[in-house]
């Protein structure tokens, strides 16, 4: 397994680095002590000044004094900046202590912790805020302040607004404090309180009192909590103490992980004590907890320096100082950097870094950039880490934590030792379903899991396997998906089958059996079957799951994978075939595809006609041509009122709602409409009067006559006959079959002033009917008929009576034609005289007109163009005494001519100029002229 281990790992790069850092600047005096957060640098100078750096933007730095000079107040002793780099507080050798915030350059006594000699600070969980907020601070005498600092420009306000005294340790300075929320739990916190020698864990709800900063919050926790303390016993000689916390992990959502909880260690006489700050236990027994789950690193696991000659030296000094990583445990000893990964406490980087005699001020961490520091007197090293958590998944791997093993693997080789190795535990256990789909994940021989499973008997966890494998495989392996996918229907049927069998079986041997869980699990494999098909359904050949799953006889699962792939002619079909017919409406209100809905039209309408034109009426995009035979069957086999007929309903939709002018769907309709046993022809007669009124009729006339013929539907047929003009025919067909009205009524539809002599002879035919019909007896009765059309006269009927016939029965009617025709010849006799009357009226004008003259005086002129009358050819008008010249008077005729009137002219005038016959011409262009003028 380490051998496989090694393999897998990259180690391309080291995972740690010391890189001494090139200031931009010179410092010629020493550093007293260092700061470093949020990627922001503060170093303090021997000589009291300070220096903050952004190290975003290295150029920029803040150059900051103290208010008072070193002798008065003391060399800086120590700093302590928050996570957030906003707030700094600074600590002399003369117990002086400072407030600078992270916009001002001016650091603020603080009078009330005058004389207090800082070692640790916990700062608020709330920052970064304005103020501090409330803070924890821990003397060197063993007493645990809370103060709440507040920065201000006024210059007799003092930046500290309270301090409070809330604990006091015996053992000794408090050298580590930190202060956290339980997570779900605002009010309550947790605070670790470190001492050379004991670590201290208090867990408690905080109190407030009025507004923020107005009084303690800590006070009431450490009156009612004890603390769960953990010893290490006092060395022989001093030795360094401290407590770090782990920075801001670099997953994106804390609480996800293992590592979403920080870790501690504590620095003591003994080495390093650490582990994990749970925060989802119980706030009674989470100190215990936290110590428990904790280990210890001594200072006998470092190898022993070195001296310069190379031999070993004989007395170790302890750990100097220490700060957390993520997964590692970096500690300074003796000029060393030395790393330990803290899961298995296995040393992982030692290097020298400073030289003989050379000693440092502090090793830190930015808690929130993951960066870290080590500062001498003189010189600052940044140690750089690198992919520190490359061997995080061998570690858990060695310790049988395979999911995190798993989570934590970076290559497609280290995924596939973890998931090999997890597969074989569970396996091991007897946990196959597990190990199914761990396996799935693996490159573990595709045979040899799978006869794994098979001599175990456990098909469940082969079907997962099975299923987890071939979403391994891409697309381009056809053959390999395909195979597995098939395999998978196989053993889909055979389990199906199986809990049929089971719950039968039950059934049969008791009555009360209770086989409420096989049905739930039949329940569930069904749907993990439509599921499965539904996702792999590109990889199933149609052919053979259909052979696969009809040889188990699984009626259900056919139809599922049917309507998986879209097969829905099979599944139509099956409904169809089991006449089954609520459900085949519902497949075919789910289809877009045409052919489906020609294919089964005739089955559904002779079942379900009403629900099927329903759904069909939802499908304009349908071609009805393709549905006539279903529509013709349906009203061959269904003889019923035209009112409940589907099939009229349908076409009605396709000629009405759709507009259809296809001549085959009219010609249908007009099939159905004849053929329909009630005898009255409304329907008929409407459609075909609707029709009626487009230019162009969208049936068949000659196909429309004919079956009107075939089913005497003569109103119809009539109908048909006049909308084509055969006016003559229509008349005879209603004739024939003694429609007398019908006919009367076709004989008046030739208008009597555009075709007066085709009315005449229409009713003629209706007279020769109605007089046969009447007899003898009746010819007063049809006379009365006949006086409908006022084209007919008496003469007209003579012919068409009986030979014997007594001229009484319409000697009303001749003396009335008689007295119209005295009335007639009186009219023209009239019209005579009037017409001679005018005849000698016109002929005294003539005679009138040879004495009629015009006198034009000597400077008479033209009306158009002014010039003299008489310089050349002239008309005069005796009636207003106007006179033109004739060309004038020729140019405004044809302005005012029309074309054929205007080209004549000109031709005249034309032949006239070339001498051609200038009397005839001359006489016609004159009476043009005077006609137009």
């Amino acid at each position: 397994m380490s051998n496989e281990l090694q393999d897998v790992t990259d180690t391309s790069l080291p995972i740690f680095k010391v890189e001494r850092v090139q200031l931009q600047f010179s410092i010629s005096s020493p550093f007293v002590a260092a700061q470093v957060a949020n990627n922001v640098l503060v170093l303090a100078l021997s000589t009291g000044r300070m220096l903050r750096i952004d190290l975003d933007n290295p150029g920029d730095i803040d150059d900051i004094d103290l208010p008072k000079k070193s002798a008065e107040v003391g060399l800086i002793r120590r700093m302590f900046l928050d996570p957030s780099a906003s707030h700094l507080i600074i600590t002399t050798t003369l117990g002086e202590n400072f407030y600078l915030h992270t916009q001002s350059r001016q650091p603020k006594a603080l009078a009330r912790l005058k004389g207090v000699s800082i070692e640790s600070i916990a700062w608020n969980p709330s920052l970064p805020t304005a103020s501090t907020r409330e803070i924890l601070v821990g003397a060197s005498d063993g007493n645990l302040y809370e103060v709440y600092i507040e920065p201000t420009n006024e210059f007799y306000r003092s930046q500290d607004k309270y301090l409070k005294a809330v604990y006091k340790c015996r053992e000794g300075p408090l050298t580590g404090l930190w202060v956290d929320v339980i997570p779900g739990r605002s009010d309550v916190r947790r605070i670790l309180v470190a001492t050379p020698t004991k670590l201290l864990h208090f867990v408690g709800s905080i109190g407030r009192h009025g507004t923020e900063g107005s009084g303690s919050i800590y006070t009431k926790l450490f009156e009612t909590e004890a603390p769960t303390l953990h010893d290490a016993p006092q060395g022989l000689r001093p030795a360094p103490s401290g407590m770090v916390v782990s920075p801001d992990s670099s997953e994106a959502s804390p609480g996800e992980g293992v590592d979403a909880e920080r870790t501690y260690a504590w620095l003591s006489s003994q080495g390093v004590f650490y582990g994990k700050l749970h925060t989802h236990m119980s706030a009674s027994n989470l100190g215990s907890n936290v110590f428990n789950d904790s280990k210890l690193f001594s200072r006998s696991q470092i190898p022993a320096s070195e001296s310069a000659s190379g031999r070993k030296k004989p007395a170790q000094e302890p750990i100097a100082d220490v700060a957390l990583s993520q997964w590692h445990l970096l500690c300074f000893i003796e000029g060393r950097i030395v790393a330990v990964q803290r899961l298995d406490s296995r040393i992982v980087y030692d290097q020298v870094v400073l030289e003989p005699g050379e000693s440092a001020l502090c090793l830190l961490a930015d808690q929130k950039k993951n960066t870290f520091w080590l500062f001498t007197t003189h010189e600052i090293y940044e140690i750089v880490v690198t992919d520190e958590d490359r061997h995080v998944w061998e570690i858990m791997l060695k310790g049988r934590q395979y999911d995190l093993a798993s989570r934590y693997a970076r290559t497609t080789a280290q995924k596939d030792t973890v998931a090999a190795a997890s597969g074989d535990h569970l396996i091991s256990k007897g946990l196959y379903l597990d190990a199914a789909g761990v396996y799935g994940k693996s490159s573990r021989s595709f045979e040899q899991v799978a006869l794994t499973f098979i001599d175990h008997g456990e098909q469940d966890a082969l079907r997962k396997y099975l299923s987890t494998k071939l979403g391994t495989y891409k697309r381009s392996s056809i053959m390999q998906r395909m195979m597995i996918a098939s395999w998978l229907i196989e053993i889909f049927m055979a389990k199906l089958n199986s809990l049929d069998d089971t719950i039968t079986t039950k059934a049969q041997l008791t009555e009360k059996a209770n086989t409420a869980d096989i049905k739930d699990e039949l329940t569930s494999v069904r749907k993990e079957f439509r599921d499965f098909v539904v996702k792999y359904k590109t990889d199933l050949d149609r052919n053979t799951i259909y052979e696969i799953i009809s040889s188990h006889g699984r009626e259900q699962e056919l139809l599922s994978y049917a309507t998986a792939i879209d097969d829905y002619n099979y599944v139509l079909a099956y409904w169809v075939q089991r006449e089954r017919w609520h459900e085949s409406l519902n497949v075919l209100r789910q289809q877009t595809d045409p052919a489906i809905f020609y294919k089964y039209s005739s089955v559904l309408m002779a079942h379900v006609p009403t629900e099927l034109v329903d759904i069909l009426m939802r499908h304009p995009d349908l071609n009805p041509r393709n549905l006539i035979p279903a529509l013709l069957n349906y009203s061959k086999d269904n003889p019923i009122a035209l009112a409940q007929n589907q099939a009229v309903r349908y076409l009605d939709f396709c000629i009405n709602q759709v507009h259809s002018t296809d001549a085959a769907i009219h010609n249908t309709l007009i099939s159905i409409y004849a053929s329909n046993p009630d005898p009255s022809e409304s329907a008929l007669l409407t459609y075909l009067s609707t029709q009626s009124l487009h230019s162009t009729p969208a049936y068949d006339a000659d196909f429309a006559f004919r079956l009107c013929i075939q089913h005497s539907r003569v109103q119809s047929a009539v109908h048909i006959y006049s909308s084509m003009g055969e006016y003559a025919s229509a008349v005879a067909l209603a004739l024939k079959h003694d429609q007398i009205e019908l006919a009367a009524h076709v004989a008046d539809r030739p208008s009597s002033s555009s075709d007066p002599a085709m009315r005449k002879k229409l009713w003629l035919a209706v007279a020769r009917k109605v007089i046969s019909q009447q007899g003898v007896g009746s010819i007063k009765t049809a006379i009365d008929f006949l006086k409908r059309c006022d084209l007919l006269r008496i003469e007209d009927l003579i012919p068409f009576f009986p030979d014997f016939v007594v001229i009484d029965d319409f000697k009303d009617e001749i003396c009335a034609a008689l007295e119209s025709y005295s009335r007639s010849i009186a009219a023209l006799d009239a019209e005579m005289d009037a017409s001679a009357t005018t005849a000698e009226s016109v002929r005294n004008d003539i005679k009138a007109l040879d004495r009629r003259y015009a006198i034009v005086e000597p400077g008479e002129r033209c009306r158009v163009c002014e010039l003299p009358l008489l310089s050349r050819q002239f008309f005069v008008f005796p009636s207003c005494q106007h006179g033109f010249h004739s060309d004038c008077l020729g140019r405004k005729v044809l302005e005012g001519s029309g074309l054929t009137v205007r080209g004549r002219i000109r031709e005249l005038q034309a032949s006239i100029g070339r001498g051609g016959r200038r009397e005839k011409e001359a006489r016609e262009l004159d009476a043009l002229v005077a006609q137009a003028w």
